[in-house]
Parts: C-alpha cells; structure tokens; sequence
C-alpha cells in the first residue's frame, strides 16, 4: 500500500514562508531548527490545526457545538492530512483527584480486575469470604461420603406470637423437628415454643437428615434439601456432621457475602473508584487528605532521634515527661529511641504514633489535648500543630476499608497503586491465578502489561499510579500521554510531540524512540519537534526549518533522510552533526570562590545526602529520571540557601544543616520556564527597561518637539499617546454572545497603539509603531546609526538580547506569546544588563535547554559564562550532555531511580565524572571532553 504524502503549500502561517512541501506519511518525521525558524508554527498552527479543522468539520452540526474551533491556516493548499493529535508538554490537569493511574488509564483496567476476579478477605480471620450455591454445599458433602448429616436452616422468628404463628406454618408444610441448643425437638414441643418465644437460643429447622452419599440419587436429594433450607434460612445453611464419635461439627453456608460476623459487599468498578460515593473513603471523600494532626509541624527536623527531641510537642515543660515515659518503656521492647526519625520503618513509625506498650504515642498525645479542650493552652497546642495531613482513616489510599480486603494473588488495590510501575510490571507479569479466574482476566492482563510496558519504557517507571497528575513535570505528563495514545491502538493518524525527550536522561532515549517506533508500525504518522541528536538519528525523515530564526526562518531548509542534512552547508543542524560546527571546551574549569554545604537533605526518596557547591561557579546536576535532582535543588538547596539568606533558624525538616564559606549571597533566582506575563501589554523591551531609551529618542526629534510630544507620550501604556479606542491594546474584542469572542484589530488605530498625532513624528524614517515591528537584530542595527549616549546604551542593551538566541524577537512582541525557553532567555538577559557590584546571585535552572537548537545553547552557554563572571552562582538541572561538557563542578545523582536512586553517586569535574564506573551518566560523557 501506497504510504502517501502531506502535501503542503504556499504556507503563511506567522514566519512561515513555504512554497512546497511533502511529509511521508506512515513515518516517523523529526522536525528541528533553530528556536524560532517556524517549526512550532509548522506542526501546531498549521499541521494540527488543519488536521484537527477538518476532522471536526466531518461532523455533524451538533457535535461541532461542543467541539473548540481551530483557526484555517493561511495556506494555498494542504492536501492528505489525517486527523491529528497533539501531544504536549504542557501539565493541563490541576484536579487533585487526577493521578497518574487514572490519566494513563492504567487504574481503570485495574479496577475491572479487582471487580471481576479479587478474592473478599475477611480482616478478622484472614479466610476468603465467598457466596455458596447449591452445587458448592452438595461438592462439600461428597468429600464426607458416608457420615451422617443433618440439614438445617437457621430460623429468625421474631420471638412472641410471630415465631408461633411461624411454628405453625412450618408444621403446616410438614416439617417436625427443629435444632436447639444441640439437640433435636418437636417442633410443637413446649420447650421449643418457649425458646421461640423469648429468642433465648438460636433455632434451626431441620430440613433432611441422611447419609452423605456421591451416588446420583443421594446427589439430587442432598441439592433439593438443600435448596429448601437456602429458601426457609433466607440464603443460609448449615449442615451438621454428626460423627459416630465424637462431638456434631456444623459447617455455615450462605448465599450472601457473610464471614466472621461481618457482611461483605460484592466487588465491582465502583467499588475501586475514589471518584465514586460507592468506593471513596466516608472522610476525606476520596482525596487522601484531611485536616489533622500534620506529621511535618510534629516533627520538623527529620535527622532528629526521639531520644534527641524530634517531636516538637514533647520538649520542654511539662510536655518533657511525655517523652521521658514514652522513652523508657519504648526501649525496653526494641523501638530505637537513637535513631533519626527518617531511618525508622513503618512499624517503627506506627509504634511512634500508636503508641508502645504502656507508653502513650503521639495520637493519644493529641487526642487528650481534644478531650481537654477547654483549657485554652491545649487549644493553643491543637492548633499550632495542626495541618493538612494523611487522612486518618484511608492512611492516603483513599478508598473504604471495603475496597482493601478485595485482593488479588494476596495484594490489594493500594498495595498495587504504591509500588513503582517497573514493580508493578514485574508483579502482573509474574501473576497466578486458577484457570477459571486467568481466563476472565486474560484480557484486562495484556491492556495492562502492555500499558505498564509502555510506560517504564519511556522513562516512567519510579513513578506509582497513586501519584497526583498536579505534580508531575511538563515532560513527565507527556510521555503519559504518549503512552495512552499508544494504549488507544489508533492507526492512520497524525501524532504530533514537542521534545519528548524533555527530562529524559540519554540512557531512557533509547526506550522513547522504540515507543515512538511502535506508533509509527501502527499505521501512523508521527511527526516530533526535536533538538535530540538520538531521536534525529531515529527518524526515517527530517526536516530542518531555518536558516535563522523570526523574520530570517520560515523556510525548509531541507527535507530527506538524516545524512543528507550534514551534506547541506547552509544548514546549522547539519554543520553541528557533521562535527564542522562544535561548542568548544572551557579552557579550565573554574574552582570557584567559596562553597555552599547542605548535609543531610530529606526530601521524597533522598535519604540524608549532603552536597557541596562552589560559588562562582556553573554546577550541573545530573542523573537519570526520578533519581532525585529536582528534590535537592528546588526543594533541599533551595530551602538551604533561603534560609541563610534570611539569617533564619537552619533547622528545616528537609535538610539538617547549611553552611557558608566565601562572599555572602545577596539573592537567590528560581529561573523556570514559566510565562512572564499574562498581559498582552509586557513586551520585550518593556521588560528589561529598554523601552524607556526608545521613547527618549523619539521624544528628542524635532517633529515631536514641535508637537509638544514628550516622552510619555510614546507610551502605549499612557493615556496620553494611547490609542483612545483600544486604550493602546491595538486589539478589540467584540462579545458574540454564544459564541466564543473573537479579537480582531482596533478600527481607530488600525492596530498601531497609538493616537494618531504620535505617529506623525519619525525617527530616521520610522514612526515607533515601525519600530516595535522591529526584530532585536534589526532594531540593534538601525540605532547604530543614531548619535547620543541613550541610542549607545539601547544597543549595547539589544545585544545582550541578541547574546541570548532571542535576535528574532519583535521589540514589541507580547511577552505571553513567548515560550517556556524564550521567556527564561530574556530574565536572564534581565540579570546580563544589571551593573556589575559585590551583590551576588544564586541562580537555579531547571533544564533550560528545553526548546534549544544546539547552537542556541551555545549562546545559553555564553550567557551563563557572562552572569558567573559577574560573580554570581549557577545550578543547573540538565541532561544535555554539550551543557555538562561546560560545567565547572558536576553532582550526579542515582544510582536508579525512585526508591533506588536518592543518593549522590559523584561529585567532581565532568572529567573525574568520566572515570566513574557507578555512573550512568559517565558513559554518555566519555569521549566527548
């Protein structure tokens, strides 16, 4: 079969200039280039949009209603585009219900399995509850073939005249004899009458009395005995064995769901959901959390032992012979009072808590405080201590304790949701069931062991399916995502990525191209934004977009398989993957001018590391995925360098210790890739002060002298040069009631900002609406030209935009149109352009070359050479390996990841890193320094 093209052309969408192109379809298709070039504006405003315009057009008008509108590409012609599906990077989910189980759809099949074949455990005696028919009593009696039984049915009659008058009516129908107190009574006896009466004892009807017996008249008249006794005991039996020695054994069966004196409820999907008033905890509603006593504010320093004062309520005071007690009695029956709260186990824990012996723990510390909440200093000690914390009842897991005693091979379902999903996949791998119960599950089995294949494929196998969806990266959510998309089995789509590779340590690239692959032998296209040179070497096709970036891209530079692109000598890509473009070595890694210690630094599965930290330097921390870096820089670092910063209290639950050696910090910048602003009225130059030096400019002119123009006047921020209409947005919105409103250019200015009497003054031919058209680099070369000390410094201020890869950018762009990369670029142009002093700045990026061209993280690397020479401090959290090359110090966390990472495994220069045999991220870096 034919694989076909996309076939586009006469393409205009934003930078775009695109006479021709065809993307092979049933392939996998890189797309890269510099930031900038267009390949957003290719794949998401052109190819999904399209893509998605025209499969929602395929419907009918009713459907379309509930359906968002995608915008028609200004675009001659697009030709043979399947529908499409975007997968991105961006963590849309803030419901706190949402986990990972349930947005990988994991949780789902896993539901149906626990409903269809789990297995009730009674939590008192640990014996399976099950429901008996007939045929299960009638298998019972054939192992007892030979001994005498009787059948009996129990009796509720009511006591009084009821159970009389129920005597009566049994008596009636023929029955003689009922069971009481271990023997054998007329049913019209006195002593019966009166049992039935007062309801002393319970009472059984005697249905058939015989010898067990496997022969087929035995077997029909064991079943019609005792389906009459199932009828006349409302769904239970009892049958009694009646040894010839020895004492009668009776032996309970019911149809309901009954053991140990407790009635069970049937499994079913409900019954799993925490989305669901059937199966969701009676107290905190499914969400795991209540308000209550909070773990942190007991014990805010976790390296702490008992015997050191690790819980805050019991130190000091009267509160001291609290501890004192729990001390003594504690260690006499093993619970170590020496160890720090952090090395204790569950059990340890549980002891803390629940108390130990006759020594009371920290709940019923608490729950004395309640009973005397009278006294205002109990209620004082309640509130100081009180949080959102663990639901007390569900312990986190959210579900009824009914949902708990359904397990299946011995697990239950919040036993399978805690383990990490390469666990889990071994688990359910390794899952045996009896051959009635593997043939209900075979199903369910495969969607979930290919799904959890999928997911550890990608990278994604520290995560657990309990994990809250809110608290997942941008690169996390998408390899979710893109592991339901390959769960979902659609074949002739277009499947559309940015950087999946995002996160990713180099040894977990692997696995994402197969994943990638698997798609792509489905039957669909799979087209990728990406800068990875794995991934680029992956692809059947890639297509370069360039040759620079804005006004200077737009173009296909080259289109083909990946050999060709190095062949091409004006393409950028192919110089740095041919080896004639490469981002030198540092001519020495710089020592630094003081180090930052942080010992001990708790934090999810970190366990106590300490780290170190020159200053004055770029320090990169690396590992693989889940392995703990983002735990100890933003949250262990972090906190450490706050808190020096505030010369507060080092004691922190999250870290025992911070020290200082060398020039003292004056700040601390968590540079994300958050958006700068959410208003249209931020711009580039807005931004970093700039604009100021351009209105002083033109305020300058003669022609705005003469028309009493000042500065503030070309301001689109000032009611003074604003356009009045559009109060200087440039756009109006106009409401279409049920419809979405729709922006579209101010009549009055026809988008230009201003008030007309501004734009009649020029500077050097231009009026300042042309000139906020004006990309970095051009507006850099037209003030060249202009004399006086504010147009020196305006471009001496537009190169450092320039320095940072953002030459392209329009001077009057809004900055919430900017990406993630583009917007981190310009704050840390903001701190390039600060004047030089003694203040020095700790800086934190969490993997800034998310978005970047290799040669624009040669101009990242240029900028963060600039602020260290400033003085100022770089962390860095990175798995680029050209960023590692360049790091003065390198922190290597692992050795695994989850529960099997937490440690730090090196600390050195990258070359020492290159020598170390435990690191997985050693391999990667050899040869390259």
């Amino acid at each position: 079969m034919a694989k076909g093209s996309i076939d586009l052309r006469g393409v205009r969408v934003n930078n775009l200039r695109i006479e021709e192109l065809s993307i092979p379809r049933r392939e996998l298709v890189v797309l890269t280039g510099l930031s900038g070039s267009g390949k957003s504006s290719l794949a998401f405003e052109t190819l999904y949009a399209e893509g998605q315009r025209r499969y929602v057009q395929s419907m009918t008008a009713y459907a379309r209603q509930f359906l968002g509108r995608m915008p028609k590409p200004d675009a001659d012609y697009i030709g043979g585009i399947p529908p499409s599906i975007v997968i991105e990077q961006r963590v849309s989910n803030r419901n706190p219900r949402s986990t990972v189980g349930t947005s990988s759809e994991v949780y789902e099949y896993l539901r149906l399995l626990f409903a269809r074949v789990g297995k009730i455990i009674s939590p008192v005696s640990g014996q399976e509850v099950r429901c008996h028919t007939v045929d299960d009593v009638v298998r019972f009696l054939d192992h007892h073939e030979g001994e005498r039984a009787m059948v009996l049915a129990p009796l509720n009659p009511g006591g009084g005249r009821v159970g009389l008058d129920l005597l009566e009516d049994l008596s009636s129908e023929g029955y003689s004899r009922v069971y009481v107190e271990g023997e054998l009574m007329q049913i019209d006896d006195e002593d019966v009458r009166e049992a039935v009466c007062r309801m002393q004892s319970p009472v059984y009807l005697l249905v058939d009395r015989f010898v067990a017996s496997s022969e087929a008249s035995g077997q029909m008249r064991a079943s019609d005995s005792v389906e009459a006794a199932f009828r006349r005991g409302e769904g239970a039996c009892r049958i009694m064995l009646m040894p010839k020695e020895g004492e009668p054994s009776p032996h309970d069966f019911s149809v309901r769901l009954e053991l140990d004196g407790l009635t069970f409820q049937r499994p079913n999907p409900n019954l799993f959901s925490f989305n669901n008033a059937m199966g969701a905890c009676p107290v905190c509603e499914g969400y795991g959390m209540a308000v209550g006593i909070d773990e942190d504010l007991v014990i805010p320093d976790k390296n702490r032992s008992v015997y050191d004062d690790a819980v805050a309520c019991w130190r000091g005071g009267s509160m001291r012979q609290v501890r004192d007690e729990f001390i003594e009695e504690a260690s006499q029956v093993g619970f170590p009072i020496h160890r720090p709260y952090f090395e204790l186990t569950d059990k340890q824990r549980a002891m803390l808590w629940d108390g130990v012996g006759r020594a009371e723990g920290i709940n019923a510390f608490f729950e004395a405080l309640k009973r005397q909440n009278y006294k205002v200093q109990n209620r004082v000690m309640l509130s100081r201590y009180t949080g959102k914390t663990l639901c007390p009842t569900c312990h986190g897991h959210r579900l009824r304790d009914e949902a708990l005693w359904v397990k299946v091979a011995g697990y239950s379902i919040s036993e399978m949701v805690d383990m990490p999903l390469h666990r889990l996949r071994t688990c359910l791998d390794g899952l045996e069931l009896d051959p009635h119960d593997m043939a209900i599950a075979r199903r369910l089995l495969q969607e979930l062991r290919t799904r959890l294949a999928t997911l550890t494929d990608v990278g994604l196998g520290y995560l657990t399916l309990n994990r809250l969806s809110n608290t997942l990266s941008g690169g996390e959510t998408q390899r979710i995502n893109l592991a339901t998309s390959l769960g979902s089995s659609l074949v002739g789509s277009l499947y559309i990525l940015d950087e999946p590779s995002v996160g990713l340590h180099p040894q977990d690239t692997q696995r994402l191209v197969a994943v990638l692959e698997q798609l792509r032998d489905k039957g669909n296209t799979v087209l990728v934004v990406e800068h990875d040179e794995d991934v680029m070497r992956a692809a059947d096709t890639i297509i370069d977009m360039g040759p620079g970036a804005g006004r200077n891209g737009g173009q296909v530079m080259y289109v083909g398989p990946l050999d060709g692109v190095s062949a091409k000598p004006e393409s950028l890509t192919g110089a740095y993957l041919s080896g004639r473009e490469r981002i030198p070595l540092p001519p020495a890694r710089r020592p630094g001018q003081g180090e930052l210690r942080v010992g001990g630094v708790v934090v999810n599965n970190l366990k106590g590391v300490d780290v170190r930290i020159p200053l004055g330097a770029l320090t990169v921390v690396t590992g693989v995925s889940g392995s703990g870096k983002s735990s100890l820089v933003n949250v262990g670092v972090r906190q450490a360098v706050e808190s020096l910063l505030q010369e507060a209290d080092p004691s922190n639950p999250n870290f025992r210790e911070v020290s200082l050696r060398g020039p003292s910090l004056f700040d601390m910048e968590l540079m994300d890739q958050n958006p700068l602003s959410r208003s249209t009225r931020s711009t580039p130059v807005t931004y970093i002060g700039s604009f100021d030096r351009v209105r002083n400019i033109f305020a300058a002119e003669e022609a705005s002298k003469r028309l009493n123009l000042e500065a503030n006047a070309f301001s689109f921020n000032s009611s003074v040069g604003a356009c009045p209409e559009c109060s200087g947005a440039g756009r109006v919105v106009v409401e279409m009631q049920f419809m979405a409103d729709i922006e579209v250019p101010c009549e009055a200015c026809h988008g230009t900002r201003y008030r007309p009497q501004v734009l009649e003054a020029h500077h050097r031919g231009k009026t300042i609406h042309d000139v906020l058209q004006l990309t970095v680099d051009e507006a850099a070369d037209f003030f060249r030209g202009t004399e006086g000390n504010e147009a020196t410094h305006l471009v001496e201020e537009l190169e450092v935009l320039r320095e940072v890869g953002l030459g392209y950018v329009q001077l009057g762009q809004s900055t919430s149109t900017l990406s993630g990369g583009e917007a981190q670029r310009l704050k840390l142009a903001s701190y390039l352009l600060k004047p030089r002093s003694e203040e020095r700045i700790f800086f934190i990026f969490d993997e800034p070359t998310t978005g970047l061209h290799i040669h624009d993280i040669r101009r990242l690397l240029h900028a963060f050479s600039r602020l260290v020479e400033l003085g100022h401090t770089i962390v860095v959290i990175e798995h680029n390996v050209e960023l590692m090359r360049q790091a003065d110090w390198m922190i290597d966390m692992g050795p695994g990841a989850g529960e099997y990472g937490g440690q730090v495994v090196f600390m050195g220069t990258p070359e020492e890193l290159a020598r170390c045999e435990q690191s997985a991220t050693a391999e990667y870096l050899r040869g390259r320094l």
